[in-house]
């Protein structure tokens, strides 16, 4: 049985060294240099903004925050899709890459927002092909501490306005995930879905 992989980390500030690997500025032990030219942008920036730090920093700057962003706050989600060899191997030999890659980023958009993913590429110069998604984790609803100090009579943040942005379930660490369940993940909102295909009970947010 084939597996799907979602790999979800959290990243801080413009993420310059993650950018780094990811433009191939840096030559990783693992990669193979002689395929490094199949490597693709998926997507473009917006004008003026050339690389994915500087589209990092386009979005949160101009996402319309009125908070100070804090030196050790999470400023960036570096997503990581792939699949076992065998089932890229099929894909590749269906001619089906660039509808995966396609899929793939439509399920970034559908469940972060599309405004939010503001990078796309796809490695294959290493074991296994696979897209670095960038997502700039936007949230429009009330902070737990905000919350919390509220009801203590000392409130220090203002109740954000109405969410825009679907919650999501923030996924940490890499796992097998069963490629028919991926698939369901993909056509709903992550909120309403585990890793297990089956559907919850109570919303979660992040």
């Amino acid at each position: 049985m084939g597996y799907t992989v979602l790999h979800i980390e959290k990243g801080t500030g413009n993420d310059a060294a993650m950018s780094a690997h990811i433009e191939r500025k840096i030559t990783p032990k693992n990669v193979k240099p002689e395929l490094t030219h199949l490597n693709k942008q998926l997507m473009g920036y917006p004008e003026g903004v050339s690389n994915r730090s500087e589209a990092i920093q386009y979005r949160l700057k101009n996402a319309g925050l009125t908070r100070k962003i804090s030196k050790n706050q999470v400023t960036v989600l570096r997503i990581m899709l792939s699949a076992t060899p065998e089932n890229i191997q099929q894909i590749e030999e269906a001619e089906g890459l660039e509808g995966w890659c396609n899929d793939s980023l439509q399920w970034v958009k559908d469940t972060f927002g599309e405004a939010n993913l503001v990078a796309a590429h796809l490695h294959m110069d290493e074991s296994s092909p696979h897209i670095h998604a960038t997502v700039i984790p936007i949230v429009t609803g009330e902070r737990r501490k905000a919350k919390k100090e509220a009801t203590n009579g000392k409130r220090k943040y203002k109740k954000k306005k109405k969410r825009t942005v679907p919650a999501c379930v923030l996924m940490t660490g890499w796992q097998g995930i069963n490629l028919e369940n991926f698939k369901l993940l993909m056509r709903r909102p992550c909120s309403d879905m585990d890793l297990s295909g089956e559907r919850k009970d109570q919303k979660q947010s992040i």
